[in-house]
């Protein structure tokens, strides 16, 4: 029953999909921007769908069972999320609207007058996403073992995850995407209501609320940072500080970009960005879960906590809806997953290869990002196989490493004096501060409880002005002083 239900989630959500962007593949812009007519009720999908994947529900969940209150990152990081969001978002729009932008090196290449600097962030791009799309994978991999039983290999069951999202996003492309999304959007509301109703009961709690007056008891200080660790680094320095740095390299994400040059007008963007942070309301219902979890002893193979949940939900519920979150599960991280994997064939395509293939016709340039996908996936599949990395620190990773770009964004709305140079030198230092042998060792002496990706963008944002300030002043960048679009 949970592989006969999940499978009718998955291929009923994947045919109607494929029905529905099935002139997607006719040329670059519909395939990777999904033509840029995306209304707000789609965009609402596409751009919630690619904010709660599997990491608002396995990953927090997980959290939760494992450490606690750190788990109170998911509220904050969204809210700030959307709030700059609803200042930047338009502004990409409008630059890809006028300038017929694709990817997001295609913007810096053009703001900067720099086809180099389209490049070099179109790689760290790649590398940030790559990283993003090992979330869905780990996902994939629980679900495939959970619908067809621990006899499946880990490694075989990522493989698995790996070739589905492949197939799905080589056929359709962006609008595909936002359809799935929407299904899966509707899907994960429904199982978490379920879910959250129906908990109190199977761990011997009165109510929804006292599951967290048990989970006091039970594991005292689990309600209140650190967490269940006393000795976790997760204090509220570390929760601002982490939550700001998720928060700054949100939108600076290369997909988040692709799906900002989909939207039909600056009006469908803000309308999202003023509501969507009330889906973050979810959290509570998703952390309370992971607490119920804790409370019935739950014990995921090899006490991997992003299964936590997947498990909690097979040992108390019966079959059907064992299936159905089974089911929703895969959605979550099939359609974030497959968006992840399109923008990094459209980098690589576009600004990778075509600045040394010139004249290369729109048709090579979707053929090559569609082989370069499988590299890609190929990659994010040896970089998961054997590994047990929280979702939620693999996410930090993903948004440290892109983070590196976020200064050259931001300036390009706030400071004209911004130059190519000086953001190739920030990128540069940002990177050493990162990943250098002794930073580190460093951070934990000096700021022992900062998320290092904030630190690192800090260190790039001073290079970055620094040497924008040495460097004498050019003309008015491309992008600079126009006007949003209403």
């Amino acid at each position: 029953m949970i592989l006969t239900i999940a499978l009718v989630i998955v291929l009923g959500t994947v045919a109607g999909a494929l029905a529905f962007g099935r002139r997607a593949s006719a040329g670059m812009a519909n395939w990777a921007v999904g033509g840029r007519r995306f209304g707000t009720l789609l965009f609402w999908f596409m751009n919630a769908g690619e904010v709660y994947t599997t990491f608002a529900v396995l990953g927090i969940s997980g959290y939760a069972w494992a450490l606690g209150a750190p788990a109170y990152l998911a509220f904050t990081s969204v809210s700030l999320s959307y709030a700059i969001g609803y200042w930047l978002m338009p502004k990409i729009w409008h630059a890809g609207r006028k300038h017929n932008l694709i990817t997001q090196a295609d913007f810096f290449a053009t703001r900067y007058d720099a086809p180099w600097l389209g490049v070099v962030t179109a790689v760290v791009g790649i590398a940030a996403l790559v990283v993003y799309v090992q979330i869905q994978l780990v996902s994939l991999s629980l679900v495939v073992r959970l619908t067809l039983g621990n006899a499946v290999p880990s490694g075989l069951a990522v493989v698995i995850g790996a070739v589905l999202m492949l197939a799905f996003v080589m056929l359709a492309g962006l609008r595909s995407a936002a359809f799935s999304a929407g299904v899966k959007d509707v899907l994960m509301i429904l199982v978490v209501v379920i879910l959250a109703v129906t908990a109190a009961s199977k761990v011997g709690a009165a109510s929804p609320l006292d599951i967290f007056r048990i989970a006091e008891q039970q594991h005292p200080g689990i309600g209140k940072l650190p967490g269940l660790d006393p000795s976790s680094p997760t204090t509220s320095v570390w929760l601002m500080t982490s939550a700001l740095n998720v928060a700054l390299g949100n939108w600076v994400f290369p997909h988040l970009f692709q799906v900002s040059y989909s939207a039909k007008s600056a009006t469908s963007i803000r309308r999202n960005a003023i509501w969507q942070p009330l889906y973050s309301l979810a959290y509570f219902f998703i952390i309370m879960l992971g607490f119920a979890a804790l409370i019935a002893n739950t014990r995921p193979d090899g006490d991997n906590l992003n299964a936590a949940l997947l498990q909690f939900v097979a040992d108390k519920f019966p079959p059907w809806l064992v299936g159905l979150t089974a089911g929703t599960a895969f959605l979550l991280a099939l359609a974030p997953g497959s968006v992840l994997l399109l923008t990094s064939g459209s980098l690589f395509a576009r600004n990778v290869v075509r600045p040394f293939r010139q004249g290369m016709s729109d048709r090579t340039t979707l053929l090559v990002s569609r082989v370069s996908m499988v590299a890609f996936a190929a990659l994010a599949v040896w970089l998961t196989i054997g590994r047990q990395d929280s979702l939620v620190d693999i996410l930090l990773s993903a948004y440290s490493a892109i983070g590196m770009l976020a200064p050259g964004v931001f300036l390009t709305f706030l400071w004209r004096r911004t130059s190519a140079a000086a953001v190739l030198a920030g990128i540069a230092a940002g990177f050493v501060a990162l990943l250098a042998p002794f930073a580190k060792d460093l951070w934990t002496a000096w700021l022992p409880e900062w998320e290092p990706g904030l630190i690192a963008l800090i260190i790039n944002l001073a290079v970055v002005a620094g040497v924008s300030l040495v460097l004498p002043r050019r003309e008015a960048p491309v992008l600079e002083g126009e006007a949003v679009a209403h």
